[in-house]
């Protein structure tokens, strides 16, 4: 049996036009037979392709491709997807460059796309993604496009100049910024001048020209050398041109890439530069507040090696001084200021992420040539600030590379003591991480003197605050300002920079919304007391960015009862902070510890929260097994990492919960395990050589007999506070407290509440209110009060569950620490 002859015709998807020297899809061929040929004046708004070139108006979004899935979608934004045929006609490759300009406007900026290819069936229509086609693409909108092959390889740009294309003013900070994300967002895309650019900042749309377009002429008369011979190739190819008509001669654009070299800039007004330039103001050692003494320090003997100061015959002068502490106590700072204020001085700094090279041995160099630059300069005195010393020189070498450099280093340092071109050299160094420096570099002969800068105190803080408040506009009081410096425990100079800033922020939208309610009457934005209290809730200290704990929302009023614990604990805690002078004036010295002990559930961890809360001290909250690590010595250096930072950023409060756990009695067959290891770190830190100075121990236990005698000596542990259970009077106030967010029903009896819960911890009361408010839901799910039956259900699910053994071995433990 023969087969079927197929019905259907075989359809032509390209038709060339002998007399136009056009390509048209078959579907647009009667269309063109009716306007041919194509008249210079009357653009045919089909598409079609003419000379390797493509003038279409079907633009459209299209999803990426299969294999484009996983790209990126900034990389995917720069491409256009065009059909297999139009490539083959056009004569294009996939990754080539092609120019996109409207026909109909050459005053238009072309864009450049590259090229990939999608299935023949779609003929003439273009894809680009959805996000490039509402962004780039509207300008085109309605309009004749055409796109062709970049005439030649794109010139690489050294530096791109753009300015707003709006009325759009940002700050040099904001820009800064703006023009690190789009070296980011531009790299390795081609582009030309007057070409509108488009970013995203902060969920709100830029829009930018390109203004001007910096290059190497070097390259560019290689360039255009190269593309001339190109084209004079193309010459020579056996193309009618006497047919084409105008529309192809467009003027030759030239077209640069962006690389990871080119800078970008933003053009200003010249008012605004001046403006920027005159608000830029040299940082001075005035500016700077609560670091005198650390200025004092350096001062001396920087100005001793850069011969700014006569010293004795003899003196061995110093000519390394390393600055190290936390970080943003102002290490930076002090050196730019002291570089500022220096009249003579080569100022040299070194950037140790610039040093390091990938080729063997440039390293080395690099860091040779910074300190012959120093040399050159003889007999004018220099002096060379590195930034993070540890960088350059660690304590582990963890390569041949940073063992070379650090090497190369310790020798530059020798040498400047015995080489005279560097007589008047001084290296000022900073680190934040001490433990981390090569010991080698910190011998005397080589950084001769170490300078700390700490957290401040109390009265750094109010200097740092009144240096800073100058500059802003506020109705701060000094007395205000005394009292924020005092509730801003371990907040280093940048904290509170930064605290300041978020206060004025609140202000200006507290102005704002005062000015759109008032209906458009300007308000007063400066700082008060209230945006300060708020912008403390954002802002938390560096100096315990490791160890802080979020400060817990609970407070004394939130604790029913126990009257004589909390008066025992303000006069160990807050007394100390609230009345110094009187207590010194009596000779009364604050306890060192307290512990807390009693039944579980009576509330001792929530009374530490609410110690926390109401005394405003930093609070270090550690679980016994936190200490504890498998490797040899861990545990003994968190002890000491504990109680160092605790040191740092006093008054501070360390609280340990199930400290049995840690400080458990030592027997003497048991050897020298971890748990003995930490005890007797603690023990040496809370009575050791290095004094404890505004730092409480506040620790919590359920069994106050299993703790090791020496930690509850005097001394160390002084006081010992029970925690019992509620009797009836805190009985009654933790339910008022319970039940006061609680809708109750008129059955509802407390004083029977209170009388039934006889033997309950705190724990078990607040279970009990629990479960009567699920069983009210149990029964009626849209009920509205809680009526008693729910409570009686309640009780008789809630049994207490303390030990009468327990609390016997708690009163024989209290009358043995009394006696």
């Amino acid at each position: 049996m023969p087969p079927k002859s197929s019905s259907k015709k075989t359809q032509v998807l390209w038709f060339f036009c002998e007399k136009c020297k056009v390509t048209v899809t078959g579907r647009d061929k009667d269309n063109h037979a009716q306007v041919c040929p194509i008249a210079s004046d009357n653009l045919f708004k089909e598409s079609y392709v003419r000379n390797e070139v493509l003038f279409t108006t079907t633009v459209q979004a299209k999803s990426p491709v299969e294999q484009l899935k996983d790209t990126p979608q900034r990389l995917q934004n720069q491409l256009i997807f065009i059909s297999e045929g139009v490539i083959r006609l056009c004569h294009f490759v996939i990754g080539d460059h092609v120019v996109i300009s409207s026909n109909e406007n050459s005053e238009m900026a072309p864009i450049t796309r590259l090229v990939w290819p999608v299935p023949e069936k779609l003929l003439d229509t273009v894809f680009v993604t959805a996000e490039d086609l509402e962004t780039n693409w509207s300008r085109f909108k309605n309009q004749q496009i055409r796109i062709e092959k970049l005439p030649s390889d794109p010139i690489p740009a050294d530096s791109l100049i753009i300015e707003y294309a709006d009325d759009t003013i940002m700050d040099q900070k904001a820009n800064v910024d703006i023009c690190r994300l789009l070296q980011s967002q531009l790299r390795h895309q081609v582009i030309s001048k007057g070409l509108p650019i488009k970013l995203n900042f902060y969920n709100k749309t830029l829009t930018f020209t390109v203004s001007d377009i910096r290059f190497s002429r070097i390259y560019q008369e290689g360039h255009q050398a190269e593309s001339t011979l190109e084209q004079q190739m193309k010459r020579l190819e056996l193309h009618d041109k006497g047919d084409a008509t105008k529309d192809d001669n467009k003027t030759e654009v030239n077209f640069f890439l962006i690389t990871k070299k080119t800078k970008i800039t933003i053009s200003m007004p010249q008012d605004e530069i001046k403006s920027a330039d005159s608000s830029h103001e040299k940082i001075t050692t005035q500016d700077i507040g609560g670091l005198d003494e650390v200025i004092a320090k350096i001062r001396e003997p920087m100005n001793i090696a850069l011969g700014l100061q006569e010293v004795p015959a003899g003196f061995k002068i110093g000519r390394g001084l390393l600055l190290f502490g936390h970080t943003g106590c102002g290490k930076t700072m002090i050196c730019e200021a002291l570089a500022n204020e220096l009249e003579g001085v080569e100022v040299l700094k070194i950037n140790a992420s610039e040093i390091f090279s990938r080729y063997f041995g440039e390293t080395e160099r690099n860091l040779q040539r910074e300190f012959e630059k120093a040399g050159e300069y003889f007999p004018s005195p220099c002096l060379i600030i590195i930034e993070d010393l540890n960088n350059l020189c660690p304590k582990h070498e963890t390569n041949d590379v940073v063992k070379r450099v650090s090497a190369a280093f310790l020798n530059i340092l020798d040498n400047l003591h015995l080489k005279p071109k560097f007589g008047k050299t001084f290296v000022l160094a900073t680190s934040s991480n001490l433990d981390n420096l090569n010991p080698a570099a910190r011998r005397c002969g080589r950084i001769d003197i170490e300078v700390e800068v700490n957290v401040p105190d109390s009265k750094g803080r109010h200097e740092i605050l009144k240096k800073y408040l100058h500059k802003v506009g506020h109705i701060l009081s000094d007395r205000d300002v005394l009292d924020i410096a005092s509730v801003t425990h371990a907040f280093v100079g940048t904290d509170l920079v930064n605290l300041v800033s978020k206060a004025a922020v609140l202000a200006l939208n507290q102005k704002e919304n005062e000015k759109a309610s008032a209906g458009g009457v300007l308000q007063d934005n400066r700082i008060t007391v209230e945006h300060v209290n708020s912008a403390l809730h954002y802002v938390k200290p560096s100096a315990m960015r490791e160890v802080l704990i979020e400060n817990p929302n609970v407070r004394w009023d939130d604790i029913g009862g126990q009257k004589d614990l909390k008066l025992k604990l303000k006069q160990a805690i807050e007394w100390p902070l609230l009345y110094p002078e009187k207590l010194r004036k009596l000779g009364i010295r604050p306890p060192r510890g307290i512990l807390m002990f009693g039944p579980p559930g009576c509330s001792k961890t929530m009374i530490a929260k609410a110690l926390a809360t109401d005394s405003k001290v930093n609070f270090l909250s550690i679980k016994g097994p936190e200490l504890f690590s498998m490797w040899v010595g861990e545990s003994e250096r968190a002890v000491r990492e504990l109680f160092r930072k605790a040191r740092q950023v006093a008054p501070s409060i360390i609280f340990f919960d199930e400290i049995d756990a840690i400080g458990g009695e030592r027997s003497s067959d048991s050897g020298s395990s971890v748990k003995e290891r930490v005890l007797a770190q603690i023990l040496t830190e809370l009575d050791g050589v290095d004094s404890l100075n505004n730092v409480t121990i506040v620790a919590a236990t359920n069994r106050p007999d299993m703790i090791d005698k020496a930690l509850m000596r005097p001394g160390r542990i002084d006081r010992i506070v029970y925690v019992p259970l509620p009797d009836s009077d805190t009985r009654r106030e933790i339910f008022a407290i319970k039940l006061k967010t609680m809708p109750l029903d008129a059955s509802v009896d407390k004083e029977e509440l209170v009388r039934r819960t006889e033997g309950y911890s705190g724990a078990e009361i607040q279970a009990v209110c629990h479960e009567a408010a699920l069983h009210a839901l149990e029964e009626n799910i849209d009920a509205e009060m809680i009526v008693w039956e729910n409570f009686e259900r309640a009780l008789a699910l809630v049994q207490p569950r303390t030990d009468s053994k327990l609390l016997k071995l708690y009163d024989d433990y209290l009358k043995q620490s009394l006696r």
